[in-house]
């Protein structure tokens, strides 16, 4: 969700047919998807070393990031609801749904890969492997932050 739509898109068409954004700052309240962003690129972040969370913000004026902007969640929640954003057309997802208060949003996985959806639930397909190999071991990265503890001891 925090790589931007042509990456995303490469992962999601064998995750799921259609994605719900919850989008609640239309509605006054801010602890919407898009708010929780920040903590989804740290996480990833954290098992992918191509996702930089450092890039990944909105600044105090309220101006998104470039990764943030060009992000699949962030283009999901602003698409055709804030001009001021400018999310240009979406190329693999297609809007089906939004609330009349705009808090839920739901929208078509376009071009979702068929062999992925008969892999059986519980595992991951075998197309994402390349993309699950890349990720770093969770015993690694937590013998990191005990090492980065430890220097700041």
């Amino acid at each position: 969700l925090v790589s931007n739509e042509e990456e995303g898109h490469k992962l999601i068409r064998h995750l799921a047919d259609y994605m719900l954004i919850w989008t609640t700052r239309y509605a006054g309240m801010y602890g919407d998807d898009l708010a929780k962003s920040p903590h989804m690129a740290r996480i990833a972040g954290s098992v992918y070393s191509d996702i930089k969370p450092s890039k990944f913000y909105i600044d105090q004026m309220g101006q998104p990031s470039r990764m943030m902007r060009e992000s699949v969640l962030f283009k999901l929640h602003y698409y055709k609801l804030d001009p001021t954003m400018k999310v240009k057309q979406l190329k693999h997802f297609k809007e089906v749904h939004t609330t009349k208060n705009r808090m839920v949003r739901i929208y078509k996985v376009l071009n979702v890969s068929k062999p992925s959806k008969r892999h059986p639930f519980g595992s991951y397909p075998p197309a994402l492997k390349s993309t699950l190999d890349k990720a770093k071991d969770f015993s690694e990265v937590k013998r990191l932050q005990r090492l980065k503890a430890k220097k700041f001891d």
